[in-house]
């Protein structure tokens, strides 16, 4: 067992020291954890990638975008099924439309178009539902 100190780790949180024990296998993880930031670090800082984002070839682009964790990853996938089926409880059209605007990216006159409805219509049903869904996540 080996003691952390949680102010070092999460200073937002905690304002004075707390230690806690914890074993080898969460202290290795923490390790890892410093160890990426600082490779990540020296990256950025070797690529020049704080100065500009206009490399042709992408790699400063790629270097300030970190890739995603597990966790994060659980949880975008987590909350696009909850909005997923939050949408499905809307009524059929609303649905409908909200899906074809945000989910295929269509606009609201390719929508009009594609129902054949005055696209004012379309602008309002996907308000109502937009507003129908911000209830349900209250």
């Amino acid at each position: 067992m080996k003691k952390i100190n949680l102010r070092e780790l999460y200073p937002d949180v905690y304002v004075t020291d707390f230690f806690v024990d914890v074993t080898e296998e969460v202290m290795e993880t923490i390790r890892a954890a410093e160890r990426a930031e600082a490779a990540y670090e020296r990256k950025m800082y070797r690529y020049k990638a704080q100065y500009s984002l206009d490399c042709e070839n992408g790699i400063e682009n790629a270097v300030l975008l970190k890739p995603q964790t597990l966790e994060e990853v659980m949880e975008d996938k987590q909350l696009r099924d909850q909005l997923y089926a939050a949408v499905m409880t809307l009524p059929d059209k609303q649905a409908k439309r909200i899906y074809a605007r945000f989910y295929l990216g269509m606009t609201p006159i390719e929508i009009a178009k594609a129902e054949k409805v005055d696209v004012s219509r379309v602008r309002d049903s996907i308000r109502r539902g937009l507003k129908n869904l911000s209830k349900l996540f209250r």
